[in-house]
């Protein structure tokens, strides 16, 4: 299974943005191109039908305008995962997660089954579509949404409807919440508000822990679920909890525990969770709370192989978008298990799944601002190709065009910031120390440019917004836009001429350490 997850609430960054980010990581051996486009209305289909599952879909006629970070090559399907719509909704999708056998059994998948036979004969069975999946999620549902509640609701209404033919977790931001969404079986589902002043690392694996079953079939302020969640429940014996403890209240909605363990109950427990994994999330949540005792000492409560972190932590310090993309591109720095260190055995460096893997298709830091006017909140950080390699390029979402260094094509070439990105990891991963420092000095300054670019930008249309000239408190205004897209431009061409001399600077340090180099100087 591919992906990382990593959340973040408003309180728990350094602008008050919500944070919605992800490494869409391939299976294994696959490397799919990946590009940033927008979506426009007239360009967003009425009618949709899926690659993988065959179901076709009608969709509502008011579309939203939408960032996306679709496959080069659509012959498989859109795969539209990240994006950011014209109401400031960011949606990632999917983190691909386990459920147990109960779960499955309880309610299976829905799953594609191609026909069988010739229509005509007596032994005939037509096709049954699939449900739906992560090939469809954004496109179904990122435009017709205007809160991170919203999406919430309406994929969970499309998974009751249509059913799914495989187990996800997606993510939804705006301005205040950050809400994470994780289906259970075919057709039922769970939802967890993230805290305001927490993260989430979540791998692939089922996550939410707690959950407060009366909240989801009430006021739903942090917890929703599907309607007939409580009843399936018990009808399959699915909770996992030990008897309540001396002091609970034994609170009870339908005949349930008001409160009850998820993860215990819907998610696996298997020895490739301990290996591919929990090691990520601890990892990550080690970084980030390094106060945390239970992650300390000679013998720490969680190690690389827990499998009952928590959800969600408080972290020490604040995070930001620059952060996130750099633990997104971890392989586990500075311990036995780093595969580029130095510490360890050549086993313990290769003993567990990294966050940052080869197999990283791109990586999306989706950020929404409350603190600046409507026009300028989205934020969309598009890092493609290999995380320890790339570099993040900080795009305003509210346009109607990328800029064309973006846009991948399906073939090699340098024109392309993920083909780019891929050649600088592919000649330097062999020679990692030596390609390390210009690695670094190319993010930190193509990085520290699109927060210039952000601040400078906002900036100016904020001045220009207070003489009149333009709108920033609506979405549709074209010369926000057009300024917008030229600071996009800008960026996008000055990213373009760096990346291109980091390949030089790879290259030559690649070419000089070839097998077949002969120096008189040597003898």
């Amino acid at each position: 299974m591919a992906c990382t997850t990593l959340l973040v609430g408003r309180l728990a960054t350094n602008d008050g943005s919500t944070i919605v980010a992800r490494n869409e990581d391939g299976e294994d051996f696959s490397f799919d191109p990946k590009k940033l486009v927008v979506v426009n209305p007239e360009d967003q289909p009425r009618t949709y039908t899926g690659v993988a599952n065959h179901l076709t879909i009608e969709l509502p006629d008011s579309p939203l305008r939408y960032t996306c970070t679709p496959h080069a090559d659509p012959s498989n399907g859109v795969w539209a995962e990240t994006g950011i719509n014209a109401a400031n909704v960011s949606m990632s999708a999917t983190e691909t997660i386990s459920a147990n056998a109960r779960v499955l059994g309880a309610d299976p998948l829905v799953v594609y089954q191609p026909a069988q036979g010739k229509p005509g004969d007596a032994d005939y069975k037509p096709e049954v579509p699939g449900g739906i999946g992560e090939e469809n999620l954004p496109t179904i549902t990122l435009p017709y949404i205007h809160s991170a509640r919203e999406g919430v609701q309406r994929l969970g209404m499309l998974v009751e409807k249509y059913g799914t033919y495989e187990t996800n977790g997606v993510a939804f931001g705006d301005a205040n919440d950050v809400w994470y969404w994780e289906n259970l079986g075919g057709h039922h589902w769970i939802a967890r508000r993230v805290p305001d002043d927490c993260y989430v690392v979540q791998p692939n694996r089922q996550g939410i822990d707690h959950f407060d079953l009366a909240d989801a079939l009430g006021e739903q302020h942090d917890y929703m679920c599907s309607a007939d969640l409580a009843q399936w429940i018990r009808d399959h014996d699915l909770l996992m909890d030990m008897p309540a403890h001396e002091g609970d209240t034994g609170e009870t909605v339908q005949g349930l525990p008001r409160y009850f363990n998820a993860r215990i109950a819907f998610s696996t427990y298997t020895w490739l969770d301990q290996l591919y994994n929990a090691p990520r999330k601890w990892y990550l949540c080690r970084r980030l709370t390094p106060s945390d005792p239970r992650f300390q000492g000679p013998a720490p409560e969680f190690g690389p192989e827990s499998l009952d972190i928590p959800w969600a932590l408080r972290p020490d310090k604040k995070l930001s978008a620059s952060d996130v993309k750099d633990l997104l591109a971890t392989t586990y720095d500075g311990t036995e298990y780093d595969p580029y260190g130095t510490k360890g055995t050549p086993e313990t460096r290769h003993q567990y799944r990294y966050v940052g893997i080869d197999r990283t298709s791109e990586c999306s830091v989706l950020c929404i601002r409350p603190n600046v006017p409507v026009a300028l909140r989205g934020v969309h950080w598009f890092a493609p190709a290999s995380g320890p390699f790339n570099t993040a390029v900080a795009m305003y979402a509210n346009v109607t065009t990328m800029p064309a260094y973006l846009d991948t094509p399906t073939a090699v070439t340098t024109d392309s910031l993920y083909w780019n990105n891929r050649l600088v990891a592919g000649l330097a991963d062999p020679q990692f120390f030596e390609s390390y420092e210009p690695i670094q000095g190319y993010r930190l300054n193509t990085m520290a440019q699109g927060y210039q670019m952000l601040h400078e930008t906002d900036a100016k249309l904020m001045a220009l917004a207070k003489e009149g000239t333009m709108n920033l408190d609506a979405m549709d205004d074209a010369a926000v836009q057009a300024e917008l897209a030229a600071a996009n431009q800008a960026l996008a061409d000055s990213v373009q001429a760096q990346t291109r001399s980091l390949l030089g600077t790879v290259l030559d340090q690649r070419t000089v350490a070839m097998k077949n180099a002969f120096n008189m100087n040597d003898h």
